[in-house]
């Protein structure tokens, strides 16, 4: 996994848990790697580690259970509006440098997406 400078290390190992989950690489009530194993693999403090998976349990995404690990939880997590927001800025943020990078005007992305709202229904 490679970092980005633009987000804390600690959001961006909480996002690629978040991603495993979601794409069901992960699963509910399955054991996710330690601590330790995760800083190792992703080459972080494991500090770091900790507070990415501290951020996903206070979210209710993970379960800690003492002295056997840290487990997806079965509950549905329900998304702070904080944490949605944040969310909804970095990928729009990305989104936007992605496009000015390829020669596109925010007006143009704009455009493009308001293409993909739905139309209402036409009456006969």
């Amino acid at each position: 996994m490679e970092f980005k400078e633009t987000q804390p290390i600690y959001l961006q190992i909480a996002d690629f848990v978040c991603e495993k989950i979601m794409s069901k690489t992960w699963s509910v009530e399955q054991r996710i790697p330690a601590v330790r194993e995760l800083a190792v693999l992703l080459e972080v403090n494991p500090n770091t580690v900790m507070r990415a998976y501290r951020e996903l349990e206070l979210g209710g995404l993970l379960e800690t259970q003492q002295g056997t690990g840290t487990f997806i939880s079965d509950k549905k997590p329900e998304k702070k509006t904080v944490e949605r927001e944040r969310q909804l800025g970095q990928m729009a943020g990305e989104f936007a440098a992605r496009a000015g990078a390829a020669g596109f005007t925010l007006e143009e992305l704009i455009d493009r997406l308001r293409e993909l709202l739905p139309r209402p229904a036409q009456r006969r």
